[in-house]
């Protein structure tokens, strides 16, 4: 078994199943798959000390669940920035997944990351596609607005199995890009993502917790470390919505929420409350 391997009890995972994609089909068919959100937080909401900045947040066994949550999930999405920040694995690293104690990926994530405008430079001695080699990850699909990508970076995506996907995009008054989550979704489920778990970064996590993309979650998992990053940071804080009268609401809330200690870190999941809409 892998040195690196976690180890995540079973009378710890309890907890979390009322939370997590079904593992027999007893749902409706949908053209969306059972999505996640997740991400570590401060209490003060930050997710990072600055942009770009690696900070780490979750404590030994809440890092631990997370590898458990990617285990029960398809698919890893993250945005560029996270990947050009944190050069991630994106695997899952629970004792008993395939490259972590049994033979073959299964078990493994299919990494996702969002890159409109192909600004990741990833390479050979990029962590993602050292895992592959080990036979202890998958290779990313990679989504984009780019029509011709380089052909170097194909190349490489074609040599360990993955690819770029091209994606409806909005594009937004400042002239950058915001994701279609729905087409998006609905393209990722129809390639046999069944379940989507969504990690950040910031911009992602906030664009999701928007009145038009939050009818897509279905979970949402947040893990909050005993700690204050102070002000400047990367934070969670999706745009306030406003009545017909013009006054100010919460910009979202949650329902059927549970908290639980988690060493230092306490653990908190729910589901959004959608109002006025309904997930197809």
């Amino acid at each position: 078994m892998s040195r690196d391997a976690l180890e995540f009890s079973q009378s710890d995972r309890g907890f979390l199943e009322p939370h997590l994609p079904p593992q027999a089909v007893s749902a409706p068919a949908s053209d969306l798959p059972f999505t996640t959100l997740t991400f570590a937080t401060s209490l003060d909401s930050s997710l990072a000390l600055s942009p770009g900045a690696r900070t780490v947040l979750s404590g030994p066994q809440s890092k631990a669940m997370t590898h458990y949550l990617r285990s029960r999930h398809d698919g890893i999405l993250i945005g560029v920035g996270t990947a050009v920040a944190d050069d991630p694995g994106l695997n899952c690293r629970i004792a008993g997944v395939g490259g972590y104690g049994q033979e073959g990926l299964s078990g493994q994530p299919r990494p996702v990351v969002i890159d409109p405008t192909g600004r990741w430079e990833f390479s050979e001695d990029s962590k993602l596609f050292q895992l592959c080699r080990e036979g202890r990850g998958l290779a990313p699909w990679i989504i984009t607005a780019v029509e011709n990508p380089s052909s170097q970076k194909q190349a490489l995506l074609d040599k360990y199995g993955g690819r770029f996907m091209t994606s409806k995009m909005l594009r937004t008054h400042t002239g950058g890009h915001q994701v279609d989550w729905r087409t998006l979704f609905e393209t990722l489920k129809s390639n046999g993502l069944e379940s989507v778990m969504v990690e950040g970064g910031g911009q992602i996590i906030n664009s999701l917790l928007s009145p038009q993309y939050m009818p897509l979650l279905d979970s949402v998992i947040v893990t909050i470390a005993p700690t204050w990053l102070g002000q400047g940071g990367v934070v969670v804080s999706p745009a306030r919505r406003f009545d017909e009268g013009g006054n100010a609401m919460s910009a979202a809330r949650l329902k059927n929420v549970k908290w639980y200690p988690f060493g230092e870190d306490v653990v908190l999941c729910g589901q959004v409350i959608v109002a006025d809409a309904q997930k197809a």
